[in-house]
């Protein structure tokens, strides 16, 4: 199984290229940068193993360049833990927090390669007939309620009734399209269109087109006019993922529509009259954004005429079990792995899990576990929760240790050597030697 590291760090990179290399079936090939590796990675990569903190692309900007083309693991400090959450989103199932156990990157390692070899063998089988139950998508509805949704939800209907803009606010994989959706289908605009925008997942020189459209000329390779997203939702309701990342140059220009009820196309200079319900979603705080010029106080409070609060999961733990139910039944469909129960203490774990990324991580939680369990009762060590967590006794981060007794080793002991080995100054190396007790 060929592997590809990237990290920026020396330290934690020769460390993993030493761990896993003493492992027969894997090939480790290592990259100091998201950029080195887009240079390089091809075909024959496995697996590709991912900090989320680097310079000039982080990790997440590089899983969208990746666009899903290779399985994808994320290893991630308790500062990016957030983001190594919003990587779900990206399509990555398993995220390792540091410091980590490498038996614990070992077995992420095997589950990626066993789960990537289920879904192989499965999708050469036709899929199961059978009356769908996917209220998600099919019924615009909700799995399951608790008291802190119903608030919500409450909300929510007295908001469908009307025109005014609703801004949903919450973590990371609440379920804020969801939301979205559910204020249109019942709205008086449910049969008029319901468009659906991230603003995080577009870069910001494509999104003016995309929601604006663009006429014949207007640029390099339009060679036909365009509707934009705006355009598209004219007569029904647009949502806006993540507003907080749109670009302040296109923020005017949203106020304007807003105001005006009109849009422009690139290339234009005719208006276009629209009537569109707004609804927008941020998981950042905007006023920490509108103190530091990055987003419009007016902007913000055209958008927030009904704002709702979509509670976390963790405050929702009457949702938690019906929604592993629902998801079990819809991964037998796709993928004909049977029906699975649960083991001692599996659904215990479920429920003392704090959920960072929400319902998005429990349904690929779910996903994996039911893909990977090897008979009909999910256990505790299927559902991979503890490496969620930092810990563990040895330590990725005690690797380096071991990397500078190589280094001096295979330096004949000369420090100058041993440092330029490591990529350390001298005075660096003379310091984590000391830190480390160790002796020439």
């Amino acid at each position: 199984m060929k592997l590809a590291i990237v990290e920026d760090d020396i330290n934690m990179r020769k460390s993993l290229e030493i761990a896993l290399g003493e492992y027969d079936e894997f090939e480790v090939v290592s990259f100091k940068s998201a950029k080195d590796a887009l240079k390089k990675l091809d075909d024959s990569i496995d697996l590709v193993i991912t900090d989320i903190n680097m310079p000039q692309m982080d990790g997440l900007e590089f899983l969208k360049v990746l666009n899903g083309r290779y399985e994808a693991l994320i290893i991630t400090g308790n500062a990016t833990l957030s983001k190594a959450i919003d990587s779900i989103r990206l399509g990555v199932k398993d995220f390792l927090t540091k410091p980590f156990e490498i038996e614990t990157l070992v077995e992420a390692i095997l589950r990626a390669k066993k789960a990537q070899e289920v879904i192989a063998k499965a999708s050469k089988k036709p899929v199961k007939a059978g009356k769908s139950n996917d209220k998600i998508t099919e019924n615009k509805q909700f799995i399951s309620s608790s008291p802190a949704l119903e608030k919500s939800l409450k909300l929510a209907n007295k908001a469908a009734k009307t025109a005014a803009s609703v801004l949903l606010l919450g973590e990371s994989g609440v379920g804020k399209e969801l939301f979205a959706n559910y204020i249109h289908q019942n709205s008086p605009r449910a049969q008029m269109p319901f468009v659906a925008l991230n603003m995080a997942a577009i870069p910001d020189n494509l999104l003016e087109s995309e929601l604006f459209g663009y006429e014949k000329g207007a640029f390099t390779d339009a060679t036909e006019g365009r509707a934009g997203k705006f355009e598209v939702a004219n007569g029904g309701s647009i949502f806006l993922d993540e507003i907080g990342e749109m670009p302040a140059s296109l923020q005017a220009k949203l106020l304007r529509v807003l105001q005006e009820k009109e849009v422009v196309r690139l290339g234009s200079s005719k208006p276009i009259k629209v009537d569109i319900r707004f609804i927008a979603a941020t998981n950042a705080d905007i006023q920490k954004k509108i103190q530091k010029g990055e987003f419009r106080e007016d902007l913000f409070f055209r958008l927030q005429t009904i704002p709702i609060r979509i509670p976390p999961l963790r405050e929702r733990a009457e949702e938690i079990i019906p929604l592993c139910e629902w998801k079990l039944e819809q991964v037998d469909k796709q993928y004909g792995v049977g029906k699975k129960h649960w083991g001692k203490g599996a659904q215990e774990q479920l429920l003392a899990y704090r959920w960072p990324g929400n319902i998005r991580e429990l349904l690929s939680v779910i996903e994996r576990a039911a893909i990977l369990c090897e008979g009909e009762e999910i256990m505790v060590e299927d559902l991979f929760l503890s490496s969620r967590e930092s810990g563990g006794k040895k330590k990725i981060a005690n690797l380096e240790e071991e990397l500078i007794y190589e280094a001096l080793k295979a330096s004949d002991s000369d420090v100058d050597s041993a440092a330029g080995l490591l990529g350390f100054k001298k005075e660096l190396l003379l310091s984590k030697m000391e830190r480390y007790n160790i002796k020439l």
